[in-house]
């Protein structure tokens, strides 16, 4: 079977969409590496090893920090003429201290046997490498919990206590564990003591305007110029602020919604290429919850998805406007004001529509999109549905 290989016109670098990927900034997380080079600046400066715990929800950018700290950090000891090494550690595939020792070591010896040797001699090895290469290694540690969940604390507690019987301590290994969870309450006293529990690093999570930023620069990094308009940008960021203001899943989102634009050979991204995207990656609109909404509901509901497959937006009075349309081509008899706006506010609190207040130079105004499913798709089903 052959493949053709058809030309994306909308994504142009499809590698800076991976979540390996980690950009030269990370927009609204530059207060965290300042925090960070404030606490192991002294690492170079006066040789003092020392230890950080990076803590917050899923998509909240803590691995893409470490790492982009690492290696600005290096860059900045190269510059001052000394010498920093990382290895990265995802604690999910390296679930025991063996395991761990063995992929730091490796990080020097490609060839090092994964069996044959216990901590304590990859311990020793270790330190002539450090001593070897007159280095200072940094350890990231991420998903740590997931290692002290099975194998105890004892890792943590040997690497930050690595030069105890050394006479004059030289500072070559520094620690940064990653975790969703407060892994400090998972130590054993032992590892506890020896970690600073002051030095900790909050990651919260991304507000709409935030994701705004941080989507923004990943789509003019991946994308072709003019590929992403404001409306379909401030969609995506809205619906990813929805989902725990989780990045990862904005990045992931635009980045499915853009491979639906090219399949269909479209040059822009379109309101419709995100929903479908939405449907695909994290479905949430079912034929049951739609069918248990009441009449006036379902009419609401298709009045804004008529408004909808055109634009990325719609406001609260034009759908109010459009809804008693709506209302004489099914025969119903609309609702009220105060009803329309209660109704409507329940769609909202049931998730089926996302509603926003802003303020512009008019005033304020309530928008309203749709997420979790193209407006055609659902305009269809309700359609179906009121006609019986």
């Amino acid at each position: 079977m052959s493949f053709k290989r058809v030309k994306g016109k909308i994504i142009k670098h499809p590698k800076k969409l991976s979540f390996d990927y980690v950009p030269d900034r990370l927009p609204n997380r530059e207060e965290q590496i300042d925090l960070l080079f404030t606490l192991f600046r002294r690492a170079i400066e006066s040789g003092v090893s020392q230890n950080a715990f990076l803590y917050g929800s899923v998509g909240t950018g803590k691995t893409a920090t470490a790492k982009r700290f690492c290696m600005d950090y290096q860059g900045w000891a190269q510059e001052k003429g000394q010498r920093v090494d990382y290895v990265f550690i995802n604690c999910r595939r390296r679930s025991n201290k063996q395991q761990v020792m063995w992929k730091i070591i490796s990080h020097f010896d490609k060839h090092f046997p994964d069996r044959g040797f216990s901590v304590g001699d990859m311990m020793e090895i270790l330190n002539k490498h450090i001593i070897n290469k007159n280095t200072h290694l940094f350890v990231v540690l991420d998903e740590v919990d997931t290692l002290v969940q099975r194998d105890g604390s004892d890792i943590i507690y040997l690497l930050s206590r690595f030069e105890e019987e050394d006479t004059v301590p030289e500072g070559r290994i520094s620690l940064l564990l990653v975790s969703q969870k407060n892994v400090l309450e998972l130590l054993e006293d032992s590892a506890l003591s020896t970690f600073k529990r002051g030095n900790r690093v909050k990651f919260p999570k991304y507000n709409t305007d935030q994701l705004l930023d941080v989507l923004g620069y990943r789509a003019e990094l991946a994308l072709f110029p003019d590929s992403l308009g404001e409306g379909e940008l401030k969609l995506l960021a809205t619906t990813a602020a929805s989902e725990r203001g989780d990045a990862r899943f904005g990045i992931e989102l635009m980045e499915r919604a853009s491979l639906i634009g090219e399949s269909k050979g479209k040059r822009r991204v379109e309101a419709e290429d995100i929903r479908s995207a939405k449907a695909e990656i994290d479905p949430y609109f079912t034929e049951e919850k739609i069918r248990e909404l009441n009449v006036n509901e379902q009419l609401i509901l298709l009045t804004s998805a008529r408004l909808l497959k055109s634009t990325p937006f719609t406001t609260t009075g034009e759908i109010e406007e459009r809804y008693a349309v709506i209302c004489e081509e099914y025969g119903k008899k609309k609702l009220g004001h105060t009803q329309f706006w209660k109704y409507l506010n329940t769609l909202s609190d049931y998730g089926l529509l996302n509603a926003h207040t802003v303020s512009s130079n008019k005033g304020r105004t309530t928008e309203v999109s749709l997420s979790d499913i193209p407006a055609e798709v659902l305009e269809s089903r309700l359609d179906g549905m009121l006609r019986g």
